[in-house]
């Protein structure tokens, strides 16, 4: 089995190259990233790499030559940064998505699978679980939900034009893992923020809106998640989190601190006025998205792929909690390195 994996040096795409790679099924795997690794460490080793920028017009040919014989195309591509540049945003992330779509349909890949996002789905509840059917537009204001659900139209749209292509995309709640602790507070806080400092002393609390509930899972639970869909050749939607539901006490727990309840309107009027004035990378719509998406239901993932979270979603966040303060990164590759 011929296996492309595209976003391979990120989080998710890591977490995935060695789960294939303890497949015997998966006889070639094939990374693609804008810059590939920088040593052959494992996971990287035994990988056919290709440098290409997804958005890039060029793009859908140089895919369509790395897809040749593929059985099945992962796309975990995505860029988070730089938040003020929507159309940088929107190139990698959405016209990305296309043309890996594009160039899929041109090397006649039988099975297409994509990382979506809990933040595709519409304002939702917190007090009930949702399932796979519910409304997928995104959060008002949030330019990553946005993307996401734009993207879960042209999958729609693609699985309409392509019957025969097995259309596939998962759904997680917010993954994390030790080896991409200092990348996720690079992206979100900055890179040249400090985080050492939490092997020696925790914060004495947390400034958090009692709104902020949400879901985790460890990156090899998604992992694993996307192989049993490539094995089964399962197509359709699914949804992957982690229990129990994260709420903000569980995030202090996790930094060794306690909670300090702050009004939801007052964190985001701070975050509008410290990412207009550029103080740090992140928009505000991402509290929209902790604030507002609604809580999923992972029954049909553990029904038809047989999938269950190793991890729990304390034992996640505590891993990433320990990988922050050992400062941990993956010096092989570029989006790890944080």
């Amino acid at each position: 089995m011929r296996v492309v994996v595209i976003g391979a040096t990120g989080n998710l795409g890591t977490a995935l190259l060695a789960r294939l790679q303890a497949e015997p099924a998966v006889t070639e795997l094939v990374g693609v990233a804008r810059r590939g690794p920088r040593s052959a460490s494992p996971p990287y080793g035994d990988v056919t790499w290709f440098s290409i920028d997804v958005g890039d017009d060029d793009a859908p040919a140089q895919l369509e030559h790395a897809f040749a014989g593929a059985d099945a195309v992962v796309h975990l591509g995505w860029a988070l940064q730089p938040s003020h540049d929507r159309d940088a945003m929107y190139r990698t992330n959405v016209t990305g998505t296309s043309h890996v779509l594009d160039a899929a349909t041109r090397a006649r890949v039988p099975h297409v699978l994509v990382a979506s996002s809990v933040g595709a789905y519409s304002r939702g509840p917190k007090g009930r679980r949702v399932d796979e059917g519910y409304r997928v537009r995104g959060v008002r204001r949030s330019s990553y939900s946005s993307y996401k659900a734009t993207n879960e139209s042209i999958l729609d749209g693609f699985a309409r034009q392509h019957p025969d292509v097995v259309v596939t995309r998962m759904r997680p709640g917010l993954v994390f893992q030790a080896a991409a602790a200092r990348e996720i507070v690079g992206l979100f806080a900055g890179r040249w923020v400090p985080t050492r400092w939490l092997s020696r002393v925790r914060p004495p609390f947390l400034p958090l809106s009692p709104r902020f509930v949400s879901q985790v899972v460890h990156a090899d639970d998604v992992a694993d998640a996307f192989w049993r869909a490539i094995d089964r050749r399962a197509g359709g939607a699914f949804n992957l989190a982690a229990e129990p539901i994260v709420d903000p006490h569980a995030v202090a727990r996790a930094f060794g601190s306690r909670l300090l309840p702050v009004p939801y309107r007052v964190l985001r009027g701070a975050a509008l006025i410290t990412w207009l004035l550029r103080l740090q990378p992140t928009e505000p719509g991402w509290l929209d998205i902790a604030a507002k998406v609604p809580i999923m239901s992972t029954e049909k993932a553990r029904r038809e792929l047989g999938w269950a979270p190793t991890r729990s979603s304390d034992e996640t966040l505590r891993e990433f909690v320990g990988g922050l303060a050992a400062g941990t990164s993956n010096e092989a590759s570029h989006p790890l390195r944080g």
